[in-house]
């Protein structure tokens, strides 16, 4: 276990319905925790989805509910649909339309589960709260809480969990950071867990079917309208679809033949361009970042070298770091980096050590 000694405190889990929070309740109590568990309602669908794939559907609280039946704790239910649409689902919005790829999981984890969760617990007297997250605290001589990478790097969710401050590390336990996924599942057969072997959410849970651009359309009721494709010299190339339904590196679905492949570059809210490039184009050794988070340390006195990550399934790559602001810092890596996009968290790491994180300007 991952905070301290137990003695006899109380932990609010959050319960998804998934397999992990189910294995992480249970591996709380046997921890000698005094446990119980919370399922957050996030998103209700315009339209009710039968597939049961959005966050926080009835299925999963059921699910959840099963679970802390069979272990024989107290199931309780929030309802953050309003929070979540004012934060996650806006920014959402609000990044896609300034021609940014923004992260909803990192902002989710930030203001819900580490943000509203956490308050709530602390106000209904929880010392912590437990997430099946795949990620490890420790707390340095120093006292500082440090965020470490999981024992298992296929499942390590680190890259989403950059923002956490000092004072959520500390209310936080990670019981899964130092197993696999199938010991995990392994755990919850032994035990009899009604969702040893449901599988796991793959998409952005407010948009299951992986269509950004219809969910914004129909959330916001905009339209957006059809521009011009140019190359890096402006030169028109063709007509896109709707400046929304494109991210930098993109290559499928441009609608348009050019006789050799062309990526997207960028995207331009101003004159309602999308930028296309070959391949080449899309590698650069520098970026900036701001609304910039520290973990291991208060602030970067000096440029520091480290392993940097652009995208969740990025491998770290080699860079020096250096702080150029209270909010804002440098990132020059060793070997260009290919489409690095403006509005995805950037999270440098010491080994295995977060030592922080920003987002990509």
């Amino acid at each position: 276990m991952d905070n301290n000694n137990t003695q006899t405190k109380k932990v609010m889990v959050a319960m998804s319905g998934g397999v992990d929070s189910a294995v992480t309740a249970l591996l709380c109590i046997e921890a000698g925790y005094d446990a119980a568990g919370c399922t957050m309602k996030l998103y209700r669908p315009p339209v009710n989805d039968p597939s049961g794939r959005v966050c926080g559907s009835d299925k999963d609280v059921d699910d959840a509910r099963a679970v802390c039946e069979h272990l024989g704790i107290e199931h309780s239910v929030l309802d953050f649909g309003a929070r979540f649409a004012d934060t996650v689902i806006r920014d959402f919005i609000d990044e896609y339309q300034s021609c940014r790829t923004p992260n909803p999981c990192s902002v989710c984890n930030r203001c819900l589960k580490f943000g509203a969760l956490l308050d709530a617990a602390l106000e209904r007297g929880f010392d912590h709260i437990a997430t099946g997250h795949y990620a490890r605290i420790e707390q340095a001589e120093s006292g500082r809480y440090l965020l470490k990478k999981a024992a298992d790097p296929s499942k390590d969710q680190t890259y989403f969990l950059w923002q956490l401050t000092q004072k959520q590390l500390s209310h936080t336990l990670f019981p899964l950071g130092n197993m696999t996924k199938a010991e995990a599942r392994a755990i919850a057969e032994q035990h009899g867990l009604v969702n040893a072997h449901k599988s796991d959410s793959q998409d952005i849970c407010f948009v299951p079917d992986g269509d950004y651009a219809a969910f914004i359309t129909k959330t916001t009721g905009a339209t957006y309208p059809t521009g011009n494709f140019v190359d890096e010299d402006g030169k028109v190339l063709g007509q896109h679809a709707g400046i929304i339904r494109y991210t930098v590196g993109q290559r499928k679905g441009l609608g348009v033949a050019l006789g050799e492949p062309m990526y997207v570059k960028s995207k331009n809210a101003t004159d309602n361009t999308v930028t296309l490039c070959k391949n080449e184009s899309l590698f650069t050794t520098q970026l900036d970042a701001d609304r910039i988070n520290l973990i291991a340390v208060e602030k970067l006195d000096a440029p520091v070298r480290a392993q940097v990550k652009i995208r969740y399934q990025h491998a770290p790559a080699p860079a020096t770091v250096t702080q150029t602001g209270e909010d804002t810092l440098h990132v020059a890596f060793d070997t260009p980096q290919r489409a690095i996009a403006p509005g995805q968290s950037v999270v440098i790491y010491d080994g295995d050590t977060v030592i922080g994180g920003g987002i990509i300007q």
